[in-house]
């Protein structure tokens, strides 16, 4: 003989059956930043967005400016060995006149040369080696997009729906735990403007 149990009541407003409930909260981390929305704001650590004026919210991918690192390296790989080659000359007509000085000035050319080719090296291994981050990104109606990231992506597509929810339901409120973007913005595509992402040690940074 067996008993039919009554069914578990839904914990989800009569019409809001399809709408996940918000992500758990992850293990907190050094790295952690609050996520919450209460009071018809949207948090994200220490910056607060009015939900009214939110117009997309969306993940994806954002990489770093490989290409363009690259092409740059190389403009200044020639403009540094042509300036050095031009200088050398000069200083081998110098010669001419004087050895010590002709010395002089060709030491100080790729002494210089090997410390620009150092600095673009290192500025290029900076961006080819930054990893490709998957995002949370939240547009206003202004120039700001608020930005987050996480270690389950799958995290980030839940608070997608999350979000807009709030949006449509005034009474919504919730709180979860992602992470900050720590990330150099001069490294990554970021569109046309972004005045705010998490960071480390911060919750803004602009970026023309």
């Amino acid at each position: 003989m067996s008993s039919t149990e009554p069914p578990v009541a839904r914990p989800e407003p009569p019409g809001h059956y399809d709408i996940p409930p918000p992500p758990s909260v992850p293990p907190e981390s050094a790295t952690g930043i609050d996520l919450r929305v209460g009071k018809r704001l949207l948090w994200v650590g220490g910056g607060a967005y009015p939900l009214e004026n939110v117009t997309r919210v969306y993940t994806y991918l954002l990489k770093p400016k490989r290409k363009e690192a690259t092409m740059l390296f190389l403009k200044r790989l020639g403009i540094i060995l042509s300036v050095a080659f031009a200088l050398t000359i000069l200083g081998g007509i110098t010669g001419i006149a004087s050895e010590s000085a002709a010395s002089g000035i060709v030491t100080f050319v790729w002494l210089g040369a090997v410390a620009a080719l150092v600095f673009s090296l290192v500025e290029l291994y900076s961006v080819l080696t930054s990893p490709v981050q998957y995002v949370l990104a939240v547009e206003t109606s202004g120039p700001s997009i608020a930005m987050v990231t996480s270690r389950d992506p799958r995290q980030l597509d839940a608070l997608v729906g999350s979000i807009v929810h709030a949006i449509e339901n005034p009474e919504a409120e919730f709180q979860v735990r992602v992470e900050r973007l720590m990330v150099n913005p001069r490294n990554y595509y970021f569109g046309d403007n972004v005045n705010m992402y998490g960071g480390t040690g911060n919750v803004g940074v602009s970026h023309a």
